[in-house]
């Protein structure tokens, strides 16, 4: 059957993704303001402990382990923009609806989880949907490139977002905070309301099951993505625990106050900058295969400064450490990503791109709610301790595949 496919066309691409880099760029600010705000909501207003503050965390990012197969399908099926511009409105409402309770007096616990639970559902579609969008609007041999601005863009809203974030929860309350992220995705929704529709390919009937595993054995089978897909989850492990540690630890350990904290979690954006600043110029000089497992034994090094901050007066270990971590993740982060989206078959990736978030970001949720467990049994520090020293096997899972044999992971190479 004739398939007939309206993409965003590449002439005037460059305006196209000014566009979208503006609407994903809006939207992260606001998102990564409430990575501060949305725990602190739960620890101050609510006054949760800490394995419900570290379910919360868990719970937004659960939406992965149920949508995240089926997501590739559904984004190959519906008109891509469309499907955008609808998941910012759900986020919208979702993140919205917190403040207007709190505002009412009618705030709880669960209500928050909800919240988290269906802006999360509404994330793992927008996120496939926005991977597979980027391709279509840019060649190849830009991609690389693009990539890193849109890592260096995200790591720039993860230092200001944050920051801000911390001032402003000072000023007007972390509830205030998530009210301004409802916004953002309200404004992303009406900048992607402009951008070029894509039509879906018309498809003979074919069961969603078998689309679904025809992009699983593509990821699973293959030499170079299997591995990535290895050292991405457990790294999203780490991440995840790390990030549902970090709020607590600092207020209930160090005695941070909310901008105090936000500026330590801001550093992690600062590593992020710097790493997709120099990706694409330590790729040339060493190779993907080899820039990715260099920068990934750095991180694993620099983690294990975080847990040296032990009061206030040595804070400065902690935002080294995270700076640190970042960098080296963002770099493998940079070069895996854009790997799969230039050797992939373009009918698969959409299914690809979800097969790998499927499974990576899937360890999410699995990360943060087991910090949770591991805190309240052992106490925050002995958490905080072994999640920074399980980031040191990550450069194993590389070391031990056909990666380590490999400059460039696109290399051709018999495994």
């Amino acid at each position: 059957m004739t398939t007939q496919t309206t993409a965003p066309a590449k002439t005037g691409a460059g305006q196209v993704f000014r566009r979208y880099w503006l609407a994903t760029t809006v939207s992260e600010v606001g998102s990564a303001m409430t990575t501060v705000a949305l725990p602190l909501v739960a620890v101050t207003a609510l006054d949760a402990s800490v394995l419900e503050t570290t379910l919360l965390v868990a719970t937004s990012r659960v939406a992965w382990l149920i949508l995240g197969l089926p997501a590739g399908v559904i984004v190959q099926r519906y008109p891509l923009r469309g499907l955008q511009v609808t998941l910012d409105l759900v986020r919208m409402a979702a993140i919205g609806s917190v403040p207007v309770a709190w505002w009412l007096g009618h705030l709880t616990f669960p209500h928050l989880m909800i919240a988290a639970f269906v802006s999360g559902l509404a994330t793992v579609l927008f996120g496939v949907a926005n991977l597979t969008f980027l391709p279509a609007i840019i060649d190849k041999n830009e991609l690389s490139s693009r990539n890193s601005l849109m890592s260096g863009t995200l790591a720039v809203t993860q230092t200001g977002g944050p920051s801000v974030s911390g001032v402003l929860i000072q000023l007007t309350g972390p509830v205030g905070v998530l009210a301004l992220d409802a916004f953002s995705y309200l404004f992303s929704a009406l900048t992607l309301r402009t951008l070029p529709e894509r039509t879906p390919p018309e498809q003979p009937h074919v069961k969603a099951t078998q689309l679904i595993r025809e992009g699983w054995n593509y990821v699973v089978r293959h030499p170079v993505l299997r591995p990535c897909l290895i050292w991405a989850t457990w790294m999203n492990f780490v991440n995840a625990a790390l990030v549902a540690l970090t709020p607590l630890y600092l207020v209930r350990e160090v005695h941070a106050s909310p901008t105090v904290v936000g500026l330590v979690i801001a550093m992690d954006g600062v590593g992020a900058l710097l790493g997709s600043t120099v990706a694409t110029k330590l790729a040339t000089r060493l190779g993907t295969a080899r820039a990715v497992i260099a920068a990934c034994v750095f991180g694993g090094a620099a983690a294990l400064l975080i847990p040296l901050t032990t009061s206030f007066s040595n804070i400065y270990f902690f935002g080294l450490g995270t700076a640190g971590f970042a960098f080296g993740v963002v770099i493998g982060s940079i070069m895996t990503r854009t790997h799969r989206q230039t050797d992939s078959p373009p009918e698969l990736l959409s299914r690809v791109m979800a097969t790998v978030r499927f499974v990576s970001w899937g360890a999410l949720p699995l990360g943060a709610a087991l910090s949770g467990v591991l805190a309240a049994s052992a106490g925050l520090r002995t958490a905080l301790w072994v999640t920074c020293a399980g980031a040191f096997l990550a450069p194993l899972i590389l070391l031990m595949s056909s990666v380590r044999r490999r400059r460039d992971l696109s290399d051709d190479h018999q495994d």
